[in-house]
């Protein structure tokens, strides 16, 4: 039996395992498209010739405060500091000064940064020149600008409330209930309060209990996705004059930047991600072996779960997963891992709706593959008895992973067996005609 090695990113190396050739259903990766050579002057060119809006320096003007929104470091993958610096001189060039403009970090609901972390998003020059708050969305000051058509009380920054115009950056790729991240995701949940995030992000339940996730909430759905929908709405109120996505390839390098109107741009950038992203596969595997791609994407668990959301739809009903996460940050956030306390499908499903927030639903998700999934985790020692607790299996290297993969399939009885190969899983969506 001819056997091949394949490589998975774990934290910030990897770790090899031998395959058999023969059971190889398919290497789902990425298309190639080309690479941007040089971001400063695609940056440039995006912001000067933006979709559906005039040029970023005539949008802003003279005696005008500005605030622009920047991922936090649990988004490094935008790589924002390489285009951060040239937006920042457009509204220079548009007759603000430094000092009417500052940065909020979109915490959403995660925690605050540090002064290293606040430098590795906006870069050195950034940060030194231009103020930056953290958004607390549990904040006294938040300012409520208006109510969703679904209901969903918008509560926003302080600081992009009270600013004249405000520019949205970060980066677009696929996104497990939203369809896609980016965008409008900077102002809901990115700025938002936790009133409402938290009921936002409730749409991606099923209306009835005991029917689970709504089929209108997933992966690269947009059109009729209500969660999309309620986020939109949110974003218009605060009505963002600019926005500035970065699209990255299969390898994490630039493949483009999209500028202009907040939604019109961040929708073409949407079909962009899709080209590179949206990869035909021959069908589903009896085993699929995954990876984000490493460091920051295995940064905890609950990063990594986006993992888990393309990789199931490459595998077949009650197949066998293996991730690969370091999770150096395992406990993080800490309401994520306090979730998995529950035995039973339902009663987490009751639980999850009488008081819903982000890192309990994403942790129903994870716990629902496990209930009908075999699921080893590749992860650090340390981390085993935390991801016990989630359902999963821990292991240290890929090839235990596999080692016990095979006799669970022996056990089954499957000689025929199929693996497909997600390397980049965060980034590449399985498209199954």
């Amino acid at each position: 039996m001819a056997l091949k090695k394949f490589r998975f990113g774990i934290g910030e190396g990897y770790q090899e395992v031998a395959l058999p050739e023969e059971h190889i259903l398919q290497v789902i990766e990425g298309n190639e498209v080309p690479r941007l050579e040089d971001v400063k002057s695609a940056t440039i060119a995006a912001l000067r010739n933006p979709i559906n809006s005039k040029p970023l320096q005539e949008v802003v003007g003279k005696g005008e405060k500005v605030a622009v929104v920047v991922s936090d470091i649990t988004r490094g993958w935008i790589r924002t500091p390489e285009f951060l610096k040239y937006v920042i001189d457009e509204v220079n060039l548009g007759g603000v000064p430094d000092e009417d403009i500052c940065i909020v970090i979109a915490q959403g609901t995660h925690r605050a940064q540090t002064r290293a972390e606040d430098i590795a998003v906006c870069g050195e020059e950034v940060a030194d020149r231009i103020k930056i708050y953290q958004h607390d969305c549990l904040a006294d000051d938040l300012v409520h600008v208006g109510d969703t058509s679904r209901g969903t009380p918008v509560w926003i920054n302080k600081h992009i409330a009270d600013a004249d115009k405000v520019i949205i950056t970060g980066g677009i790729t696929v996104h497990l209930m939203a369809g896609f991240g980016g965008g409008r995701k900077s102002i809901l949940p990115g700025i938002a309060g936790d009133e409402t995030i938290q009921k936002n992000h409730a749409l991606a339940l099923a209306d009835e209990v005991g029917a689970g996730i709504s089929e209108e909430t997933r992966t690269t759905l947009i059109d009729h996705n209500r969660l999309n929908d309620d986020m939109c709405e949110a974003a218009a109120l605060v009505n963002p004059c600019f926005l500035v996505n970065s699209v990255m390839d299969t390898n994490g390098d630039f493949a483009r930047i999209v500028a202009g109107h907040w939604y019109d741009a961040w929708l073409e950038g949407t079909k962009e991600v899709m080209k590179i992203q949206g990869v035909k596969v021959k069908g589903q595997a009896d085993v699929v072996i995954a990876s984000p791609g490493g460091f920051p994407k295995d940064i905890n668990l609950y990063q990594g779960s986006k993992t888990y959301d393309t990789a199931e739809m490459a595998l077949k009903p009650g197949g066998i997963v293996i991730s690969v996460l370091e999770a150096r940050e395992i406990n993080d956030p800490p309401e994520f891992m306090q979730s998995f306390r529950f035995n039973d499908v339902i009663e987490m499903e009751k639980a999850v709706r009488a008081k819903f927030t982000i890192p309990f639903f994403i942790a129903y998700r994870l716990f629902l593959l496990c209930q009908n999934s075999t699921v080893y985790i590749v992860t650090k020692k340390e981390n085993f008895e935390t991801v016990k607790k989630t359902g999963q299996i821990p292991v240290e290297t890929v090839e235990e992973a596999w080692s016990l993969a095979q006799k669970q399939l022996n056990e089954r009885g499957l000689k025929d067996y199929t693996i497909n190969i997600m390397q980049h899983a965060a980034n590449t969506v399985p498209l199954i005609d």
